[in-house]
């Protein structure tokens, strides 16, 4: 069996970490050609070390000198390079079979939609390419014969739990409706008067998962949850009306599908990103991924609740940014973006990431999603009046 060369965009992050931890029970199968990373070089060069990759890239010209040199020093032949381009170029280069898209935000969105006018195989992690420009890069996936497999626990459940021709139509194979499954987060039952008072420490302590800074605040605010119901919309073609969400916190069931004669799939395991990165490394096949198996006996009981779209209201934003189209998705996505990383640096609340994300909407109309170069220009006029409106202090 000819080992699969993989490029790991996001490799210090807490999916590439899973991805690289995958590879390495698997040394037979997998290798990791090419570990991209921002700037966390002690930890990209110790990735380096371990698993002697052709390729390293990092953000700047700086952090690569330093990171060459070490490598050099370690006796290691790494090619050591930067910048989007270099990105884009690890995405789409000759040798490369796999590409796994983990980089977290809008940064991901160049190198992975080139990845799929490459014709790769890509394993999506980025919930923001089809956020952000999701029927362009659907059809470069279709244009180029690009093979496309979810990763997030979610979407990745889903695709188990449909038909294997589902691309015929979602009505076609009998689906009724697909159910999005979310925990919930740290602030379930938290107080509606306390959400105000929320720190960034508490938004990211996660009950259930172990993720980046960035995706645990939007577990929190359940916007995580409405850019999965836009990415669900795009990888299956399902109108969001027909994506229900489903609060469930022990984090067992990782989503379901509903079919027309009653029947209900769903896909269990433990809350552990190897599991879904396992199937799309493999898939068709299934190999270990060094999870603990499910024990029913230990969780005795799943939960179910409808979310509470007052206490989340991020998830009614991107219901309704999904029902615009456009670049409305855009538009949310960058907002939130901003918010986020405002409410990380204390200059605004948790409960003024909606306001400042729906009044950035407000704002700026949508417009057609022509182009990348379209998305690209709604991104930056978003983060701008987010921006604005921080600093004017027109969000608390």
């Amino acid at each position: 069996m000819k080992r699969q060369n993989i490029t790991v965009l996001g490799a210090t992050g807490s999916i590439g970490v899973n991805t690289l931890d995958v590879i390495r029970r698997h040394p037979d199968r997998y290798r990791a050609y090419a570990l991209c990373a921002h700037s966390q070089v002690d930890k990209l060069f110790e990735q380096c070390r371990e698993f002697h990759p052709a390729y390293a890239v990092v953000r700047d010209e700086r952090l690569a000198d330093e990171l060459a040199l070490r490598c050099r020093n370690a006796g290691l032949s790494t090619t050591v390079c930067h910048g989007v381009e270099a990105l884009v170029a690890m995405a789409t280069h000759s040798e490369v079979d796999t590409v796994m898209a983990a980089i977290v935000g809008a940064a991901g969105l160049g190198p992975t939609l080139a990845a799929a006018r490459a014709g790769k195989k890509i394993l999506l992690a980025n919930k923001e390419v089809l956020v952000m420009a999701g029927e362009l890069f659907m059809h470069a996936v279709r244009e180029n014969n690009a093979v496309l497999l979810p990763v997030d626990s979610e979407h990745n459940a889903i695709f188990q739990s449909l038909p294997l021709d589902f691309s015929r139509g979602l009505s076609i194979c009998g689906v009724r409706r697909i159910l999005l499954t979310a925990s919930g987060g740290p602030f379930r039952s938290t107080p509606l008067a306390a959400l105000a008072d929320v720190t960034p420490e508490a938004a990211c302590a996660h009950p259930n998962w172990v993720m980046g800074r960035k995706i645990s605040v939007d577990s929190a605010s359940m916007m995580n949850k409405g850019l999965e119901v836009i990415e669900a919309h795009w990888l299956f073609a399902c109108p969001g009306e027909q994506i229900q969400v489903v609060v469930h916190p022990q984090s067992v069931i990782h989503s379901l599908v509903e079919y027309t004669d009653g029947s209900v799939l769903a896909q269990l395991g433990n809350p552990d990103m190897r599991t879904p990165i396992a199937y799309a490394l493999a898939y068709p096949e299934r190999i270990d991924a060094g999870v603990p198996p499910l024990d029913l006996f230990q969780i005795a009981r799943l939960d179910f609740e409808a979310p509470d779209f007052e206490r989340f209201p991020c998830l009614g934003l991107a219901y309704a940014a999904l029902s615009v189209g456009g670049t409305a998705p855009a538009i949310l996505n960058a907002a939130n973006e901003v918010a986020v990383a405002a409410f990380l640096d204390r200059r605004l609340s948790f409960t003024g990431i909606p306001r400042l994300i729906e009044e950035t909407l407000r704002v700026m109309p949508a417009g057609p999603e022509g182009s990348l170069a379209d998305v690209l220009m709604a991104d930056a006029e978003a983060r701008r009046i987010a921006d604005s409106l921080i600093r004017e202090s027109a969000i608390a």
